[in-house]
C-alpha cells in the first residue's frame, strides 16, 4: 500500500521536475531517506507529541541550502499529509523511475573468484543484448562455488553453480536410463 502511495508522489514530483534536475533531486532525497532510517529521527517523525511543522522544519534544516523550492514544497506536502515516514520508499521508487527513463541499471556479480574487467564487460554486453538496457555490474565476493548475476530492477537473476550443474547432469543420466 505504501508503495502505491509513494508512486503517486514520485510521478507528481517527476512531472514538475526538469530532466537535468532529476539526478540532483534523487541524490538529495536519497540522503534524506538514509537519515530518516536513523532510529532517533524516525522516532521524532512518528511522534504524536511533536507538531508537523516542527517535523517538517527539522527535515528542511537537515537539507541545508542544497534543496530547491520544489523539494522544500514537496516535503511540506508530505508533512501536511502525514507521509514523512514514506520518504525512504519515495526515494527508492524515484531512483527506479529515473533508471527506467535513462534505461540504465546496476547489477551485482557474486563469485568466489574475482572476474577481470574484460569478463565483466562481456557480461554487461550480453545483458545489454538480452534486455536492451545498459547494465553496470559490480562484483562482490561470496562463498558461492560458481557465479551469480542479479539485476534486481529488471528482475534478472542468473545462477551457475558447479553443484547445480552436477545435480542436473545426474538427474539427466538417471532419467535416460
Amino acid at each position: 500500500m505504501e508503495e502505491l502511495i509513494a508512486k503517486r508522489y514520485v510521478h507528481a514530483l517527476l512531472s514538475i521536475t526538469k530532466s537535468n534536475e532529476k539526478e540532483n533531486l534523487a541524490e538529495v532525497l536519497h540522503n534524506l531517506a538514509i537519515s530518516i532510517q536513523d532510529e532517533k529521527i524516525l522516532e521524532m517523525i512518528e511522534s504524536p507529541i511533536i507538531s508537523t511543522e516542527q517535523k517538517v522544519q527539522a527535515l528542511l534544516d537537515s537539507l541545508g541550502k542544497g534543496a530547491g523550492k520544489k523539494l522544500i514544497n514537496f516535503i511540506k506536502i508530505l508533512g501536511e499529509h502525514n507521509r514523512l515516514s514514506s520518504i525512504p520508499t519515495i526515494s527508492k521508487i524515484l531512483n527506479l523511475e529515473i533508471r527506467k527513463e535513462s534505461n540504465e541499471y546496476e547489477g551485482i556479480v557474486k563469485s568466489n573468484v574475482t572476474l577481470d574487467a574484460d569478463a565483466l564487460t562481456e557480461l554487461e554486453e550480453t545483458l545489454k543484448r538480452y534486455t536492451g538496457s545498459t547494465v553496470k555490474l559490480k562484483q562482490e565476493e561470496s562463498d558461492l562455488d560458481g557465479i551469480k548475476v542479479a539485476v534486481e530492477d529488471l528482475g534478472i537473476e542468473v545462477n551457475f553453480s558447479k553443484e547445480r550443474v552436477k545435480e542436473q547432469l545426474i538427474d539427466f543420466i538417471k532419467k535416460s536410463l
